[in-house]
């Protein structure tokens, strides 16, 4: 079975880990401050505050920027559960918004839903497409970029800050772990703050959310090899738009500018793609599940409409070439068998 999605790890990662375990400092050092370092230009900020996860890095960002009780926080519907979690852990209301260009956050619907409790509005770059910060900065509150599957784009230098994840199966993956990012020395200070409760004397809520050295050093060896990884991703977007360029009724996405963490592409039929594909050992996901509307209530007529119809290929670094074929070769065979998409 060729995997939805799997780590790209190697010799060089193993190398790392073990000379962090050898080193015997395997709590928070100087792996991760230098992690954080590199990530921060990478990113092209000032600073960057690693965490355990990219969840907590998302709840501490709202916190530092002051988000509470009787706070709102815009968020779309159409990106993963995190983003309500995280949200609620922080003592907010989620606002779920609909999607526009790209499946991204529209600007209009999060302008029609704004109010005087609108404390942030989170604009993820969803599939590792970016998306254009500008029309939501116009709308007033801090913006939070979602870079958590869009490490290696432009994406993340305009809002407040901007938050990441190291999952297993993201862009890079130290096996669990988030960053903060930000051009603020004060939203990082804060954050560092919060995710530390030890040797702290006041009543500030806190919580253990640090990163760790052994962690830190896959990452610094993750990161090296980060600008591989996106060409490596976007030349199998191109095999894709090339060879399943004339299947009928399927649309294929815009990887303009994508690091394209994701290729997601459009069907009349998702479960039937997924299920025929699955038998010829090729794993299809969808790629939201479910769209956060279908959680909290409301109408998102756009997510609605496009998570009846968004299947997600396989796409990742070390996906071989005959794989790329296999994948290519059950999608046709796929569309074929139901008479087109």
């Amino acid at each position: 079975m060729i995997p939805h999605s799997r780590p790209t790890l190697g010799d060089t990662e193993a190398a790392a880990a073990a000379e962090a375990v050898r080193s015997g400092h395997v709590a928070v050092g100087p792996q991760t401050a230098e992690f954080e370092r590199e990530l921060a230009r990478t990113v092209g900020v000032g600073g960057a505050v690693a965490t355990s996860s990219g969840t907590a890095a998302l709840y501490a960002a709202l916190k530092a920027l002051g988000v509470g009780e009787g706070s709102e926080v815009i968020v779309p519907s159409f990106v993963c559960t995190a983003l309500l979690h995280a949200t609620w852990a922080a003592g907010a209301t989620p606002v779920v918004c609909d999607i526009g260009d790209r499946a991204n956050l529209s600007p209009e619907s999060a302008g029609a839903n704004l109010t005087g409790r609108t404390a942030t509005i989170i604009v993820p770059h969803l599939f590792g497409r970016p998306t254009p910060i500008g029309p939501f900065l116009e709308l007033g509150p801090p913006v939070i970029e979602d870079c958590a599957q869009s490490l290696g784009t432009p994406a993340g230098q305009a809002g407040a800050c901007a938050v990441f994840s190291f999952y297993a199966t993201k862009m890079i993956a130290t096996g669990e772990g988030g960053a903060v990012a930000s051009d603020s020395d004060e939203l990082l200070e804060s954050v560092r703050d919060l995710i530390e409760y030890d040797k702290k004397f006041d009543v500030r809520r806190r919580f253990n959310l640090k990163f760790n050295d052994v962690a830190a050093a896959v990452g610094r060896a993750q990161l090296a090899r980060l600008n591989g990884f996106v060409a490596r991703r976007r030349e199998i977007a191109g095999t894709y738009a090339r060879r399943l360029a004339d299947l009928p009724g399927v649309t294929l996405p815009d990887i303009t500018d994508s690091a394209c963490f994701r290729y997601v592409v459009e069907v009349a039929e998702p479960q039937e793609l997924i299920d025929s594909a699955g038998e010829a050992g090729v794993a299809l996901a969808r790629p939201v599940n479910p769209p956060l509307h279908r959680v909290v209530g409301g109408s998102c007529p756009e997510s609605e409409r496009l998570f009846h119809r968004a299947v997600s290929l396989p796409i990742y670094p070390s996906l071989g070439d005959a794989e790329v074929g296999r994948v290519v070769d059950a999608v046709r065979r796929a569309v074929s068998q139901s008479g087109g998409g």
